[in-house]
């Protein structure tokens, strides 16, 4: 499943939890970290581990909790239970997101977490401050590691940067991420846009993180899921080149030929990739 969006919603508010599926985002994060305030975290658990373990709930998105930085054992332990508490199976978690991470150590730990409670989620690392930008590639290469995301604003407050509109601010270290996720063969997910009622904005931005390579981008308002979607979906025009592309690769290795064009266009490894890419991200039923 391509991972266009991922969508917070905060771990203390069943209702809105319940209705993220509703929005369509590939991926539903329920919230631990920066939408519960410090005294609610262990209602945010319970509320959590509910809406998680109600049979009813079973959403076609991946299911992603993001623990906190500071106690994700005691966050596992409220949502999917130990085993000697039983009950975990129950659970539905398809992903954990481990927030400022800064080095392939925390990744392993919180999968190492997960296992001895009997679950083996795919794990989405949070890169958001200076030392975890240095340490995008081994963040993005450890064995634990499938998607690696990248949170401007933190990293801005973490260097005392001065956020704009252009971002020319985080933008090494938002190329920077891509490129190590790339090198890793893991998803790239990029930053929030935080101003949720500006739609054009919202599209411009998540244009530019798709040119950079982006697979994704994350979302903090469900009238953000539409947009960011589209903006990650290839179009129908791009779908039906990249089709042509891998049928004519697939029609001169059985011929033998290593060389060979659709439309005039000589075709070589790098645009095959490309093509590849497209149909990867191109959504059930348009090719």
């Amino acid at each position: 499943m391509p991972r266009r969006s991922l969508l917070f919603s905060p771990g203390d508010s069943p209702e809105l939890m319940r209705k993220a599926p509703g929005t369509g985002a590939d991926v539903i994060c329920f919230d631990l970290e920066d939408a519960v305030a410090p005294g609610r975290k262990d209602e945010a658990r319970a509320a959590v581990r509910e809406v998680l373990a109600d049979p009813a709930f079973d959403p076609d998105a991946e299911v992603c909790v993001r623990l906190t930085a500071e106690s994700p054992a005691a966050d596992l332990d409220g949502v999917i239970g130990t085993d000697r508490e039983g009950g975990g199976d129950a659970v539905t978690l398809d992903a954990v997101m481990l927030p400022k991470v800064e080095g392939a150590g925390r990744v392993e730990r919180v999968a190492e977490l997960c296992a001895e409670r009997g679950r083996d989620p795919a794990v989405f690392s949070l890169v958001e401050t200076a030392a975890g930008v240095l340490a995008a590639e081994a963040i993005a290469a450890a064995e634990a590691t499938d998607a690696v995301a990248f949170g401007a604003e933190d990293l801005a407050a973490d260097v005392g940067a001065t956020r704009t509109d252009e971002g020319t601010e985080v933008l090494y270290a938002r190329e920077h991420v891509v490129l190590a996720a790339s090198a890793a063969g893991v998803d790239a997910l990029d930053t929030v846009y935080t101003d949720f009622s500006d739609e054009s904005g919202l599209r411009e931005d998540a244009a530019f993180a798709r040119r950079l390579g982006y697979d994704g981008k994350l979302a903090i308002h469900p009238a953000q899921v539409g947009p960011i979607t589209e903006a990650f979906t290839p179009d129908p025009d791009d779908v039906e080149w990249a089709a042509a592309v891998l049928d004519a690769r697939d029609e001169a290795e059985g011929e033998g030929r290593a060389v060979f064009q659709v439309d005039g266009e000589m075709i070589d490894a790098p645009l095959i990739a490309q093509a590849e890419r497209i149909l990867d991200r191109a959504p059930d039923g348009t090719r």
